[in-house]
């Protein structure tokens, strides 16, 4: 897993993806490695797992060798402009940049391509050794793995068919990409994970994803039938526990990560998982 340059994370909303992306970045950073961290949702995902205010497009570094940004696809496409126009201080043509945005929203696979293609562009800069990205929610990520792809069929020609090319390629090449799916061992996180492996499979933008199955519980053997203070509580854990039994039966998880009880603090899961997810390795 440490060999992957670009590992994605992503996952129904509410079952821990910004944890896990954090804890991998971690990871990755406890081992040596030179990591770059994006959030590509608005929010405080990431942030709060690092323990700092919110994320900017610029990266910052959070621990040492350790860099965070959150995404801006305005930002993201004036770069872009910049480097390809070789025109320094693009932002200061506010109409242009205007007139871009709106394309980018509007038309098909640009806003995608936009976001997705600079992530690509951090790896191929090779600053980093791991670039990971706390990217959207599995209902959202099939357009940005198609949107090379998407592209290249739109543009027959050129610099811009060119460079989808090559962001299809990064993508589905085993040896640099990692997709990991995180879910909850509930019916709904488990059926959309499942949907989305199918698809993965199907159409072949990425490479099959390892799935993380979060907030597991133990199995609860203790005999507290004479603490009645504590046997309801008892009681409705092996029941959650059964469930989630049945359903990580239907999910086939390449890892478990338990249920953190206490009062763990954002960071502190983040540090938790970082330990447990050597297991990827």
């Amino acid at each position: 897993m440490l060999d992957r340059r670009l590992v994605l994370v992503s996952g129904k909303g509410g079952v821990g993806k910004s944890a896990v992306a954090a804890g991998y970045a971690l990871m990755a950073q406890r081992h040596g490695l030179r990591v770059l961290a994006i959030e590509m949702e608005s929010g405080r995902g990431l942030s709060a797992h690092f323990g700092i205010p919110d994320l900017a497009f610029k990266p910052k570094e959070v621990r040492p060798g350790l860099y965070a940004m959150h995404m801006v696809r305005s930002e993201a496409l004036l770069e872009y402009l910049s480097l390809q126009l070789r025109l320094p201080g693009m932002g200061r043509f506010g109409a242009v940049a205007r007139a871009f945005d709106a394309l980018a929203t509007a038309a098909p696979a640009v806003r995608e391509i936009v976001t997705i293609g600079k992530i690509l562009w951090e790896v191929r800069e090779d600053k980093w050794d791991v670039v990971v990205v706390d990217a959207p929610p599995t209902g959202q990520i099939a357009s940005y793995l198609r949107a090379p792809t998407s592209i290249s069929e739109l543009v027959t020609t050129g610099r811009i068919r060119g460079q989808a090319d090559w962001m299809a390629d990064v993508l589905a090449d085993p040896q640099m990409t990692q997709l990991l799916l995180v879910s909850l061992a509930e019916e709904l996180p488990v059926s959309e994970t499942r949907e989305t492996l199918d698809w993965v499979n199907e159409t072949g933008f990425v490479e099959p994803p390892l799935v993380l199955a979060n907030r597991i519980l133990d199995e609860f053997s203790e005999d507290v039938s004479q603490h009645p203070e504590v046997d309801e509580m008892a009681t409705l854990h092996r029941s959650l526990h059964a469930s989630q039994e049945h359903w990580l039966t239907e999910l086939r998880p390449d890892l478990e990560l338990p249920k953190l009880f206490g009062l763990f603090t954002p960071t502190e899961v983040a540090a938790h998982l970082s330990d447990l997810l050597e297991d990827l390795k």
